[in-house]
């Protein structure tokens, strides 16, 4: 299939993508499959259903385009499923049974277009005793055990990892994986399906190692006494003298004996093996870096083999030397964001648009994708079956 529309040179350049609009994983699964190069469009609701913020500044609505349908009008499943006929991958992140009501379900969708690969994003799943409930991404990932492994102290509260692990990595994440891989399928033997991406499944194997630990007898099951949640003295973040912080990962051997060299704590160094004297290292480690500011001390481990680094905020990170060298972060519209990744050598993915205005590009979206009911609902189709 010949790149359309608002596709780009990715490498999913070609694949078209119908997104249902809604809020959370789902825009963000959309975003990387549009960055990745596919022509994306989004069905948005008069109304909207966005984050509550300006559309002009949803970077999860770059690279696509939007079109607008009322799915609770007449005409309105028959016109998203004139466009699904044309489309490879549907995501849509309603609860279950919303879609089947609206007309949009798999069912109805697969009937007009087999080879369709049918995403569904929830928290809960398409069944089990939750899967008709509310939930955010704190109650998902809450239930998975991955919240409750997550914070410095074992008698403290968890700490809360803003929507990263739920929403984006065991949700969108995984539900990207799986329609690509269905996708891959259906070319292979010409038969769509539907993908099941559960926050709570996801998340759940993302902590695939741990439990592995767990079982092993390398992992204690509860937080801040750990190799990696903060109850090592040597992995962990640490206060400077001006408020800042300094996140050190010094854990193989080697590594260690450059950090406590160029930190001064020689003299402690040595309780590392053993776990009764952790504490002491701890407090050995605080008080060294309360001695100099988070900059006077990133100077100190810029370019070594310590494993240590300034801990930055959102608006500072984009001004590393390093993050600035490799274009992590680009400008477009205006607006500084996270430039696509994964990179790839031969199909650049880049970013061409800025976030999609809901209805803006009806018109286009109808020519491109020869979709004339989306500007005359009695306009008749003509079938790419």
């Amino acid at each position: 299939m010949a790149a359309t529309g608002n596709g780009g040179g990715g490498p999913l350049s070609g694949v078209r993508v119908v997104e249902l609009a809604g809020i959370g994983p789902g825009p963000f699964a959309a975003m990387l499959l549009a960055d990745l190069g596919a022509d994306v469009v989004r069905v948005d609701r008069p109304g909207g259903a966005g984050l509550g913020i300006d559309p002009a500044f949803d970077i999860t609505n770059r690279n696509k385009r939007s079109v607008l349908v009322d799915l609770k009008s007449a005409d309105g499943p028959a016109t998203v499923l004139d466009i699904v006929e044309r489309a490879d991958i549907l995501v849509e992140g309603y609860r279950p049974g919303v879609a089947e009501r609206l007309g949009v379900g798999p069912e109805e969708c697969l009937a007009r277009n087999p080879r369709l690969v049918y995403g569904r994003m929830t928290g809960w799943g398409q069944d089990g005793p939750l899967a008709r409930t509310a939930g955010h991404d704190i109650g998902y990932i809450a239930l998975t055990g991955a919240l409750g492994m997550i914070g410095p102290d074992p008698d403290g509260p968890p700490t809360v990892p803003a929507n990263l692990v739920g929403d984006y990595a065991g949700g969108s994440l995984y539900l990207v994986i799986g329609v690509l891989a269905a996708l891959q399928h259906a070319r292979t033997h010409g038969a769509g399906q539907v993908v099941d991406a559960a926050i709570v499944d996801g998340t759940s194997h993302l902590t695939a190692m741990i439990h592995g630990m767990l079982a092993a007898g390398g992992w204690q099951d509860r937080r801040g006494v750990n190799l990696l949640d903060g109850g090592c003295p040597f992995y962990g973040t640490y206060e400077t003298a001006d408020g800042g912080y300094m996140a050190v990962g010094a854990l193989e051997q080697q590594f260690y004996e450059e950090f406590g060299r160029l930190l001064g704590i020689e003299e402690a160094a040595s309780a590392r093996k053993d776990l009764a004297r952790w504490g002491e290292l701890k407090d050995a480690i605080a008080a060294r870096f309360r001695t100099r500011t988070r900059d006077e001390w990133t100077v100190v481990f810029e370019g070594t083999d310590a494993c240590v680094a300034p801990v930055l905020s959102l608006r500072e990170a984009p001004a590393h030397p390093h993050l600035a060298a490799r274009g992590t972060f680009v400008e477009h519209g205006g607006l500084t964001q996270p430039a696509p990744a994964p990179r790839f050598s031969a199909t650049p993915a880049t970013v061409r648009s800025g976030p999609a205005m809901p209805g803006a590009d009806t018109a286009a979206v109808a020519r491109d994708w020869n979709t004339p009911s989306l500007v005359d609902p009695a306009a008749p189709q003509e079938s790419t079956a």
